[in-house]
């Protein structure tokens, strides 16, 4: 369960240079836009970038409070909904390379996974595991912490891509307004 903070860095998923089809505004009023998403808690953002800024899909861009190379200012967070379709084909691409950056961040979710309820483990939220591949899992990281995706893949022979698991709970999470627990995006 995330705690919330600010993001540092973001993903670009989709530039509208001339800002939104749906924006009634004239032409000449309109702000170009960048749909993003954090690299930290995932959380899908406006951002307007600066002028003559060259901003491309995959770039991963900074909006910390320190001075900013690229982007002038983020301009509000949005859902899944407000997502246009490019940035809606992108994000699981986008979303797998995260995983694949910080494996061992998402690796140590293997390792440290508790009960949430006295029935339900962090571990069930992934889709494909029920309580027999859960308690395998438990039993494996007792002998020893995993230490890659490679290494929980050769370890449980039933969970042959670790990481696509991650990315399809992560991508629940963003798509679903109404999931109660968040594990790795913020609310």
């Amino acid at each position: 369960m995330k705690t919330e903070r600010k993001e540092e860095n973001a993903v670009v998923i989709d530039i509208l240079p001339m800002g939104y089809a749906s924006d009634q505004r004239p032409v000449y009023k309109r702000e170009p836009v960048v749909q993003a998403v954090g690299v930290d808690q995932f959380k899908l953002l406006e951002l307007v970038p600066k002028a003559g800024a060259d901003i491309q899909i995959y770039d991963r861009v900074y909006i910390g409070d320190a001075e900013r190379e690229k982007v002038e200012r983020v301009k509000r967070r949005i859902s899944y909904g407000d997502l246009t379709a490019t940035a809606k084909l992108e994000l699981p691409f986008v979303v797998e390379q995260i995983v694949r950056e910080n494996e061992p961040r998402f690796v140590d979710f293997f390792n440290k996974s508790v009960p949430i309820t006295p029935k339900f483990h962090m571990l069930h939220l992934l889709p494909g595991i029920g309580k027999k591949l859960m308690w395998e899992i438990i039993e494996q990281r007792g002998k020893k912490p995993f230490e890659s995706f490679a290494d929980i893949s050769g370890r449980i022979k039933s969970l042959p891509h670790p990481d696509r698991m991650i990315v399809s709970r992560i991508l629940h999470e963003i798509e679903d307004p109404d999931e109660k627990y968040h594990v790795f995006t913020s609310r």
